[in-house]
């Protein structure tokens, strides 16, 4: 399949964003400058301020001098990066691969992507509406590579459309600008009377290289696609994402489930064909306002199973506020997993094992009160009570070690100890009582000790002498003393509760 790439230039960015905040500034000319060198700059210009013959990079003293009621608002630094960061976020809904093209322009690779809309002209139109819609001046060209896709969006007067293969008749008319030279290189062209890309494309290219240097012909060949040209994407594509453009904007919430499990269906097809199953997967559906709407799921096991898959989105698919209408759903599963035949048929219904049955309903909680809510424990390598368990990745990961058995452990374990006063009658005796969060406990029945010393080569410090204690409710809980009596100042803390 060939590359293609659309660009798009916003002519005038900034001050058509401060219109967007301030319509009353249609009509009124004015301008972003910032301080440089000593003197105001001016940065960007309105629309109104450019019909008055003021242009970026001049003087504001100057610019006054032309029209004495100018208006003059500050540049932020980074300003038009962040704005074209969040375009560049909105576009994701038409490419998966969008990038930043400083300071005014975006660069989307499309490859594959127009069919969608029937067709690249309708592609680029649909984009072009709707990025005017929001109040922006700009123009957009699509061609085979970057700089050819650049150059007609800035300076074509054709078509924005340049047929596979025949960037190079796009170029030839346009000025030597067109390529992304550096100014010092412009000047040395219009000083020869180069006026035209056509004027030098025939010239030796050790004439061009030694009279301009490498640039020029690295831009040229990049626009004409005899050199590759890759641009870095705001968010890496996802590798398994599935599209599904509507021709009308759906609203409903019978419209949203047709397009999910439709989506579903294509991407586990997909999933079957490599052996993989997804652990995780979002819903994204894009509405006409510019809005995002977006649901997650997560699986305790890789699964390409339809129906598991759409009942944990179908609990969220009431979370979705379709508003004015959703035109474009996107379902991509960032983390996958291998998945073998035999895990495959966990997912068949028909011979329900106990597995599944465990994968299913963790998957059916994780849905309801949160994928990151639910966790499994294995055993670790370690006596300290604190690093004695891990917590698991996956259903299957097998445990290193056994749990130990041969003393009581404490179903709740604290992360981290919690001081306790208390009252013992004698070294080494457990307490009669203690307080613990402003509550007395007179204890009952008692247990111990069992003395747990750190392991000397990851930490060192005291032992502590553990007890399991009841108190007069019933309640139990595992407390330890650390250090001895005979130092001077034992501590004591509570660091787990019995069922």
């Amino acid at each position: 399949m060939p590359k293609r790439f659309v660009a798009i230039w916003f002519r005038h960015l900034t001050t058509d964003w401060m219109i967007r905040r301030r319509p009353e500034l249609q009509d009124v000319p004015f301008v972003m400058a910032a301080p440089e060198r000593g003197r105001m700059m001016v940065k960007a210009v309105s629309i109104a301020a450019q019909a008055k013959g003021i242009y970026r990079g001049m003087v504001v003293a100057d610019c006054r001098a032309i029209f004495p009621g100018l208006q003059v608002f500050d540049d932020k630094p980074g300003s038009a990066e962040k704005l074209l960061n969040a375009l560049a976020e909105w576009c994701l809904r038409y490419t998966p691969v969008v990038a930043v093209d400083l300071p005014d322009g975006l660069i989307l690779d499309v490859s594959g992507c127009a069919h969608l809309w029937g067709g690249e002209r309708p592609y680029l139109k649909d984009i072009l509406a709707k990025i005017r819609g929001y109040g922006y001046d700009v123009r957009a060209a699509i061609a085979d590579t970057i700089g050819a896709a650049w150059a007609n969006a800035r300076f074509g007067q054709v078509t924005p459309v340049i047929e596979s293969g025949r960037q190079a008749d796009a170029l030839l008319s346009l000025p030597p600008a067109a390529l992304r030279l550096e100014p010092g290189m412009l000047e040395r062209l219009d000083k020869l009377g180069l006026h035209q890309v056509s004027s030098f494309t025939n010239m030796p290219r050790k004439a061009l290289r030694r009279r301009f240097g490498q640039g020029l012909l690295t831009r040229l060949d990049q626009a004409l696609g005899q050199e590759a040209e890759v641009i870095k994407p705001i968010r890496p594509a996802t590798p398994y994402q599935e599209r599904l453009p509507s021709l009308e904007p759906i609203r409903t919430a019978t419209g949203i489930e047709i397009a999910l499990r439709q989506l579903l269906e294509t991407l586990c097809k997909r999933l079957a064909k490599e052996e993989k199953g997804l652990r995780t997967c979002v819903f994204k559906c894009f509405r006409v306002d510019g809005n995002i709407q977006q649901v997650e799921i997560g699986t305790s096991k890789a699964s390409r199973n339809v129906a598991h898959l759409f009942k944990l989105f179908d609990i969220k698919i009431p979370t979705i506020m379709p508003a004015l209408g959703i035109e474009l759903f996107l379902l991509e599963a960032p983390i996958v997993e291998d998945i073998s035949p035999t895990q495959d048929a966990l997912w068949d219904t028909t011979g329900c094992s106990s597995d599944t049955v465990i994968a299913e309903l963790l998957d059916r909680f994780a849905g309801k009160i949160g994928l990151h809510t639910i966790h499994r424990y294995l055993p670790d390598e370690h006596y300290w009570p604190e690093r004695s368990y891990k917590a698991a990745t996956s259903l299957e990961e097998k445990a290193a070690t056994k749990w130990q058995t041969d003393f009581p452990r404490p179903l709740h374990l604290l992360p981290k100890p919690e001081a306790i006063e208390v009252t013992v009658p004698i070294p080494d005796y457990p307490p009669m009582l203690f307080h613990y969060k402003g509550k007395l406990h007179n204890v009952k029945k008692a247990d111990g000790p069992e003395r747990i010393e750190q392991e000397w080569w990851l930490q060192k410090g005291l032992q502590r002498d553990y007890y399991s204690v009841e108190d007069e409710s019933g309640s139990r809980y595992w407390l330890f003393r650390e250090g001895h009596y005979a130092s001077g100042d034992p501590k004591w803390f509570i660091h787990g509760f019995f069922a």
